[in-house]
């Protein structure tokens, strides 16, 4: 049996927090673990649009709007290099097929695949699906992440 140690994972806080800046937390710590980091709300902030018990990611942003601030509609934990990437070992059926050659079909085969054998540690390792070869996988491979 292999050993697995915790994985830390970095988080920038940013907005009406007390101390905002980069948090290392672990790996399925909460997005509340992370504002608790950043000395917590400022009395200014509007914090009802935050999912608190969200897991927190790698490169993660969470923004703290200022009560009556207007924020754009985009996820909080977009970032410009992470954020049109479509992640192997999270993605539904439907992220799936927004890729070039992904049917249905082999949407499921990356599903079971990853039931089955585990999450990908890299993206080659999309290759081992069924039906997904090295031409296929080279259209994928500047769409795809493995987080």
């Amino acid at each position: 049996m292999e050993y697995e140690e915790d994985l830390v994972v970095f988080v920038e806080v940013k907005g009406a927090v007390t101390k905002p800046g980069v948090y290392e937390l672990s790996e399925g710590d909460r997005v509340l673990n992370a504002i608790e980091m950043a000395g917590g709300y400022l009395v200014s902030s509007n914090s009802k649009h935050i999912n608190h018990a969200e897991r927190v990611k790698d490169e993660m942003v969470i923004y703290v709007p200022e009560e009556g601030e207007v924020v754009e509609e985009t996820p909080l934990d977009s970032n410009s290099t992470q954020s049109s990437l479509v992640n192997i070992n999270s993605a539904d059926a439907t992220a799936l097929t927004t890729l070039p050659g992904i049917g249905a079909a082999k949407a499921e085969a990356i599903i079971t695949h990853r039931e089955q054998s585990g999450a990908f540690k890299e993206k080659q390792d999309l290759m081992k699906v069924s039906g997904i070869g090295q031409k296929t996988f080279e259209k994928l491979e500047p769409l795809i992440s493995v987080k």
